[in-house]
């Protein structure tokens, strides 16, 4: 029985010795004041920040397509826009059995347009090229295409449409009707509708699928290049191209003569490569009192983090940074939209590719912020972990030349059905902003909370 005793009462105290192992390590902690642990500093700093030229040359990966000439009422600067297109044709197509003389009595483009910038009445003519190269479909293309690489600028148009965003010549009844979508219409030559529906009868190997369309041979199977020829005042954003077969023929369901229709259309397993020009950007750039942002693929803002004023020894709890927007100065019914989110990217990311590789925001060296039009701001609240990232490789000698720079990016989300941020592409819509900045300008503040231990 005594030695029963004697097990626990040593057993109790190794116990307690493991008890006291585990929690002594913060037992002095614990009865410390914190101030005795850490003091919390605040400082601001000036971020150096310039207007940076895109060069007309960003990705252009974009479910729309955009056509139009808008000159910027405040800023005098111009863009235009035309594009290239290929077709889809999906492994279901088919055309009926019995359609007369295997002929198309009518064929058209239909450019249905989801939105526009500018004035809905002005005038524009187009013209419409068949593609004799083939827009390679696994290759990413640039906002400076050169569409003369893929069609020959001295062949005859197949088609050319002077047109207005607002068609004129539907009823306003018609316009305004629900069921009704804003569309451009362009008459094609039937004879090459004829000529798909009697390839579809001797060639169905043809129509298989997308891949065997492309390559067919096919009047339009390599697409079309939508070509601006004149106008200004206006930029049509084109959410679907679609190409319409007209037909009769003979519905052995019913047993009687119909009308039919079979469309090919522009989709995300096909190529659209919107082209874009800008005009007199210099001036802006030349504007040191301010920066600016300008989409489409106009002028980014270029932000210096002066992260070699910062304390390295101090550990960085939160570091903010605000991008105030100056107020337009010209009033106009047709200026143009505040871009409403920008990415912020270390700069050697952009020019890596972080668009090519599908990157998106990561909330450690790219971040996203949306305007504020109640403080007409942008505000990056937390960028603590870019800065520190940015310390350390200074510290540790890993530094590239482009170290502790950021650019300002347009750009549009695509999210998935929780909310979450799935894909980030440039932001092509028409917009503006000119921010407090430059090198002669307001500074930009970047705002640190530091703790540092005693």
């Amino acid at each position: 029985m005594r030695i029963k005793h004697l097990f626990a009462s040593i057993m109790a105290v190794l116990l307690l010795l493991v008890s006291c192992d585990e929690d002594s390590a913060t037992l002095g902690v614990d009865m410390m004041p914190t101030t005795d642990l850490a003091v919390r500093h605040y400082q601001t700093y000036d971020v150096a920040t310039e207007s940076y030229a895109v060069g007309d040359s960003v990705l252009a990966r974009t479910s729309k397509s955009y056509f139009g000439q808008f000159t910027d009422p405040e800023t005098g600067t111009t863009v235009k826009s035309d594009f290239l297109a290929q077709f889809n044709c999906g492994e279901s197509f088919a055309l009926p059995h019995r359609i007369e003389n295997d002929s198309c009595i009518q064929m058209d483009l239909r450019l249905f347009v989801e939105n526009y910038a500018g004035d809905s009445l002005a005038a524009f003519k187009l013209s419409v090229y068949e593609l004799n190269e083939q827009l390679d479909p696994n290759a990413d293309f640039y906002t400076n295409i050169n569409p003369e690489k893929y069609y020959d600028p001295a062949a005859e148009p197949i088609a050319t449409k002077w047109f207005t965003i607002s068609d004129r010549t539907i009823s306003d009844s018609e316009r305004w009707d629900k069921q009704y979508n804003n569309n451009i219409r362009i008459s094609l030559p039937t004879s090459i509708g004829t000529r798909i529906i009697r390839d579809y009868r001797k060639n169905p190997q043809h129509f298989a699928n997308t891949a065997a369309w492309l390559k067919s041979g096919n009047p339009c199977s390599k697409g079309l290049y939508f070509k601006l020829e004149q106008g200004d005042g206006a930029m049509a954003y084109v959410d679907i191209v679609q190409m319409n077969m007209y037909f009769k023929y003979y519905d052995e369901e019913f047993e009687k003569d119909t009308l039919g229709v079979s469309s090919f259309a522009a989709t995300d397993a096909v190529v659209e490569a919107t082209r874009f020009e800008n005009s007199n950007l210099q001036t802006l750039l030349d504007d040191k009192s301010a920066t600016y942002l300008k989409s489409p693929a106009g002028i980014f803002t270029l932000a210096t983090i002066p992260v070699e004023q910062i304390n390295a020894q101090d550990t960085i709890n939160s570091a903010k940074i605000t991008f105030i927007r100056y107020n337009d100065f010209v009033q106009s019914e047709f200026k143009l939209d505040i871009p409403q989110t920008i990415l912020m990217v270390r700069l050697d990311d952009y020019l890596n590719g972080f668009f090519e590789n599908y990157h998106v925001n990561d909330s450690r060296e790219s971040y996203l912020a949306t305007f504020n039009s109640s403080t007409n701001s942008y505000v990056f609240n937390n960028i603590a972990r870019l800065v520190t990232r940015m310390v350390n490789e200074k510290r540790d000698g890993t530094a590239t030349e482009n170290w502790n720079k950021v650019l300002l990016i347009p750009v549009e989300s695509t999210k998935d059905s929780s909310g979450n941020i799935v894909k980030l592409n440039h932001d092509f819509s028409m917009s503006s902003a000119r921010l407090v900045g430059g090198i002669e300008g307001s500074s930009v503040k970047l705002e640190v909370i530091y703790s540092s231990f005693q």
